[in-house]
């Protein structure tokens, strides 16, 4: 089959900003910001390439001893782009990783070599940074949001956060990133996907997937306060810390178990693309968005 241009079968898309990601540093802590808050921070391609991006400035920067991740506005993440004027996933990027560009490629191939690049490969390796981060997490974080908040090393919530991934609706077996069963008891990895509703966070915290929960209005000033505690100690000392724990994790199946749930993620959209000709199994964003509302 001939390669297709995906460019000119998609609308161009329309971006709300210049800078879907803020950077800054002070005292040590490098906080980058993600600044898509009209649609709740959704990863479209502009934005999670700046967050590589600023990711590779702050670990270049020796003065930068911790990395706090947040969210502007309501949420922190409601998840990969899948339906807001932005949304660009068909145009081709400077690679981060040597897979080759996925944008002129036809069918499964163009999905596959994309996640591999932009979700399952970036959020590995932002996981790997040999700095502490810390995900600083309100509102909603969901699906693609997991999988930022869970590259980090430290997750801490406001009372009002909740965590879902109902990605299983379209018949998709979780996210790209598929760290489910490390984050939570794998009994409750299955609840949490197979009925793809919100936890709250206390019962994140329970499960140990939260390291705190504090009152909305305490989460900066919490969160800062952890990284400047941490950002004494010595930075080869972390870096080791933080390579022995990773180490150990991936001992346990970590990396060699998201190889084979990611194959399992393409064949259903595979799957769905057969059955329906769309890869999300006919969800959009609203009918998504719908099925997170309170019962």
């Amino acid at each position: 089959m001939a390669d297709i241009d995906q460019e000119n079968a998609f609308p161009d898309p329309i971006y709300e900003t210049d800078e879907p990601i803020l950077y800054s540093v002070k005292d040590g802590i490098a906080t980058i910001s993600m600044n898509r808050p009209k649609y709740n921070n959704a990863q479209n391609n502009q934005m999670t390439y700046a967050l590589d991006a600023a990711y590779c400035q702050a670990v270049e920067d020796d003065d930068v001893k911790v990395i706090i991740l947040k969210g502007e506005g309501k949420h922190f993440s409601a998840g990969h782009d899948i339906g807001t004027p932005g949304r660009d996933h068909h145009l081709s990027q400077k690679r981060t990783s040597m897979w080759y560009d996925h944008a002129n490629k036809p069918g499964a191939e163009f999905q596959y070599i994309k996640e591999q690049e932009a979700y399952l490969g970036m959020c590995r390796r932002w996981r790997e940074i040999p700095k502490p981060t810390i995900a600083m997490v309100h509102g909603a974080c969901i699906a693609g949001g997991l999988m930022l908040a869970w590259t980090c090393d430290m997750i801490i919530a406001s009372d009002d956060a909740f965590f879902s991934d109902p990605v299983v609706r379209m018949g998709i077996p979780g996210v790209e990133y598929f760290a489910h069963p490390f984050e939570l008891n794998p009994r409750i990895a299955k609840e949490f996907l197979f009925l793809g509703e919100r936890m709250n966070a206390d019962r994140a915290y329970q499960m140990g997937m939260v390291n705190r929960v504090v009152a909305r209005d305490d989460l900066e000033a919490e969160t800062y306060d952890i990284a400047s505690r941490i950002a004494v100690m010595p930075r080869l000392g972390l870096a080791l810390t933080k390579q022995a724990i990773n180490h150990i994790e991936d001992l346990q199946g970590k990396r060699t178990g998201m190889e084979a749930v990611f194959g399992m993620h393409h064949f259903a959209h595979a799957h769905n693309s057969l059955i329906s000709d769309d890869k999300l199994g006919g969800f959009d964003a609203k009918s998504m968005a719908d099925s997170q509302r309170k019962k």
